[in-house]
């Protein structure tokens, strides 16, 4: 098969990665520097997976930044591009995804499209009628950034949004690229795999919102929010797992899926959807008001990026803390080696880890690591177990 990738980041690398094992895959970016490094055979993100596939794996893979090429006598076009919500019209802008619709088309019209941005509930039905085709599905991503090639080996299953030949040809695909056997695979209709992937983010999101609430509770009442979380988890119903504190729920992901989420329910009564969203905020509240009653004059911010293992800081939970901090006039300064400038939003960024402990009163870190044991005792954060 011969498939096309249109957008190279955490996702469409991983799928074109994936592919390349046993097809023939082009991936399209408008980045010159990701089509660059993916054709010296160097990951353009952070994955060890990817680059160690890049490196060693036999892969027929292609980049290139032009589009219209590219697609042409392809069999599948996967489309990975951005979807950002927009605020002014609480849903997702999906131009990317319906301009590529719209090429694929008119160049290669018996290609078959897959979807794999997250896009809002009953997208592809209007994609459907509006180029009057099928051959249009989407198909949920469950990954990780940062181990988004893992997840595709070993994925936990696989949606697919159609349930024709080609939808199940390349559910196969995927499956024969994986090293899992067997996997779990799901067909449905589009608006229900739509659903799938903002209902399952929108549960993690309650998830890790219900052990911060707890958690803002055993702080108040001076309590043990180990005992509490460790002796909740034992019941099988609940499980010991995505359950360790944080700042809030972030990342590219989750705060958009919930806010579309709720925009889709539109004038479907509902309470918690938007309750999620409102904890969210809370608990940053919350947490930046007990680093403010402590009166640092300087508070340092360690690490911007939502997780271990990640070079990615989009809407971490970490820049809200930091935001209403100096909201109070209190001086912000930031360690994250992957910002090379000298500010970030105003605030001085010292990458001399020693500097940036001896000038910080107070370190603020969404995760315990083991850079900051001898500073401990300044180290504030909510990390319980050690996990993501």
């Amino acid at each position: 098969m011969k498939v096309v990738v249109v957008g190279l980041g955490y996702v469409g690398l991983s799928n074109a990665v994936l592919l390349a094992q046993n097809n023939e895959v082009v991936g399209v970016d408008v980045s010159q520097e990701r089509v660059e490094l993916l054709n010296a055979r160097k990951s353009p993100i952070f994955d060890k997976d990817i680059s160690h596939y890049l490196s060693t794996h036999n892969l027929n893979i292609f980049a290139t930044t032009k589009l219209e090429p590219a697609i042409k006598g392809a069999h599948y076009v996967i489309i990975s591009t951005p979807t950002d919500y927009d605020k002014k019209t609480s849903f997702f802008d999906t131009t990317s995804v319906e301009s590529i619709i719209q090429k694929v088309k008119k160049l290669s019209p018996k290609a078959f499209i897959v979807v794999r941005s997250t896009i809002p509930v009953g997208f592809i039905r209007k994609m459907r009628a509006r180029f009057n085709s099928k051959s249009i599905i989407f198909a949920p991503e469950f990954l990780r950034e940062g181990h988004a090639l893992h997840d595709n080996l070993h994925p936990s299953r696989i949606i697919i949004g159609g349930k024709t030949k080609r939808a199940k040809t390349f559910a196969n695909m995927l499956v024969q690229g994986a090293i899992k056997k067997p996997i779990d695979i799901m067909f449905t209709g589009p608006d229900e795999a739509e659903a799938i992937k903002l209902f399952a983010n929108t549960y993690l999101a309650m998830r890790i919102a219900f052990f911060n609430e707890l958690d803002s509770f055993a702080l108040v009442g001076g309590i043990d929010t180990r005992e509490i979380i460790n002796g909740i988890s034992l019941d099988p119903r609940i499980g010991n797992h995505y359950n360790n504190p944080s700042f809030g729920y972030g990342g590219y992901c989750l705060p958009k899926d919930t806010k579309q989420l709720l925009a889709n329910y539109n004038s479907i009564p509902q309470n918690i959807i938007q309750a999620i969203i409102d904890a969210n905020s809370t608990r940053k509240d919350f947490l930046a008001d007990k680093i403010i009653k402590d009166s640092p004059k300087t508070v340092g911010i360690f690490r911007l990026v939502m997780k271990v293992g990640s070079e990615n800081f989009r809407h971490s939970s970490i820049q809200g803390i930091m935001k209403r901090i100096k909201a109070k006039g209190i001086e912000v300064i930031v360690y994250e080696p992957t910002i090379t400038q000298s500010l970030f939003f105003n605030s001085v960024v010292e990458n001399n880890l020693n500097l940036f402990k001896k000038k910080s009163d107070i370190i603020v870190s969404n995760r315990l690591v083991s850079e900051l044991k001898d500073v401990s005792n300044k180290v504030f954060s909510r990390d319980l177990f050690g996990s993501d």
